[in-house]
């Protein structure tokens, strides 16, 4: 297993066979409508498909999924169990993308995020995502809208948060 050592308690780890269940665990933990195991192992093959999981003390405490579609960047989920939040692994996992998306030319990096989620729309906004639309009832259980975040690219940036 790969490990990018990010401080001395979070690293990151590309998504992995032998990760994928306590990913899934992850999202059934943090989502009222979770990813499957096999959902989450269907992506491990695709090209297009980035996926990194935050680690502290070897546990698996969150992951990330992201899609590169040509220039065009699509999270899929952002997770952290709670008893790990406001340790700084969203924000590890976040800036990995960001940094990825910069070395491969990508134009921007969106997402759906609910507005009741201040926490996320923070980090979110901290890492220079701006608000670019909103999709109504966009999510279930409860039912809310979603507001569009995106992070817009300039050629030649560079990024390192961590």
């Amino acid at each position: 297993m790969a490990v990018k050592k990010l401080t001395n308690d979070i690293a990151l780890v590309k998504m992995s066979a032998e990760l994928v269940p306590a990913v899934a665990g992850i999202e059934n933990a943090c989502f009222s409508h979770p990813w499957t195991a096999q959902g989450l192992e269907a992506e491990l093959s695709k090209e297009s498909a980035f996926f990194y999981v935050a680690v502290i003390n070897n546990i698996a405490v969150g992951y990330m999924g992201f899609q590169i579609i040509l220039d065009e960047a699509y999270v899929d989920n952002i997770a952290v169990l709670p008893e790990y939040r406001r340790l700084g692994a969203a924000r590890a996992l976040l800036d990995n993308a960001i940094n990825i998306c910069i070395s491969k030319n990508v134009s921007f990096i969106t997402l759906e995020v609910r507005p009741s989620n201040t926490a996320a729309l923070s980090l979110y906004q901290s890492a220079g995502f701006v608000k670019a639309g909103q999709r109504r009832g966009f999510y279930s259980s409860p039912t809310e809208d979603a507001l569009i975040m995106t992070r817009y690219f300039n050629n030649g940036e560079s990024y390192n948060e961590n």
